[in-house]
């Protein structure tokens, strides 16, 4: 799924360099990564980014192994957040080593490898993260210092007619309705663009809407899925169940983690 340009991130230098022997440092290392963020969007939607930092993709298996591979080449490598992400820096360059999403619904699987097209980053032949994936992390990030709806709606403009639709509902799973809205989103975003978006996907998924009874029980929230902070108070306070402990998507002692890091990322 080539774009119609082929813009590349804004990079400094001395960023290019560090990138670069990260990306060649893996390479010999054999473990399994893709590679996403701003590159694989660049190579998408021929947006080029300003980025600072690199986002390589890994099973959570490897993470580790990612992680020991750089640490050997000089890196300072930290397991931040042990249920989803690693980083690795050397001095004010840093590369993330993400094997999940924050909400821990975005696993990478084996699924992500298979589906993932050839490139090249900086001149290092890499696998990227496939458009499907992309979109599917990206569709939950909906925090009030951070909203990614813009990406996905790039994705889509770029690559509504080359998506395996099927494997992309699959993805959502449950939460169908969050791709629903992204696309009832594009449509808006885009008025004279909707027919990119397949009338067969589309409709599936507003007949599950039509189709569907609410199912009563014990009340559930699942914006904790979409945002780590701006669901607390419902949880907290309202006798909501949080639906990252509902699901099995989280433990407690991750969440709390997760959520005492929020004041260092304002």
């Amino acid at each position: 799924m080539n774009s119609a340009t082929s813009a590349q991130p804004v990079i400094e230098p001395h960023a290019r360099e560090f990138y670069i022997h990260t990306l060649r440092t893996l390479n010999a290392s054999g473990v399994p990564y893709l590679v996403g963020g701003a590159y694989a969007l660049a190579r998408y939607t021929g947006i080029g980014r300003h980025t600072k930092d690199l986002d390589v993709f890994v099973r959570p298996e490897d993470a580790q192994p990612a992680l020991d591979a750089l640490s050997e080449a000089g890196y300072q490598c930290d397991l931040i957040f042990p249920h989803w992400l690693g980083k690795a820096r050397c001095a004010e360059d840093f590369v993330d080593v993400i094997f999940s999403s924050g909400n821990n619904v975005a696993r990478v699987d084996d699924r992500w490898f298979e589906f993932a097209p050839k490139g090249e980053v900086l001149g290092v032949p890499v696998l990227l993260t496939p458009a499907e994936e992309m979109i599917w992390s990206k569709a939950y990030i909906m925090e009030r210092e951070r909203f990614d709806g813009a990406d996905v709606a790039h994705v889509l403009r770029a690559c509504a007619d080359k998506l395996n639709w099927d494997r992309l509902i699959e993805r959502f799973g449950e939460h169908w309705r969050v791709l629903l809205m992204h696309l009832v989103m594009f449509g808006f975003v885009y008025p004279g663009e909707r027919h990119r978006i397949p009338s067969e996907p589309f409709k599936t998924l507003l007949d599950r809407l039509a189709d569907e009874q609410s199912s009563g029980g014990e009340p559930l929230c699942q914006g904790t899925l979409l945002s780590r902070q701006q669901y607390l108070v419902d949880v907290s306070r309202w006798d909501y169940v949080d639906a990252r402990l509902a699901n099995g998507h989280m433990s407690k002692e991750e969440i709390a983690h997760w959520t005492a890091a929020i004041d260092e990322h304002h």
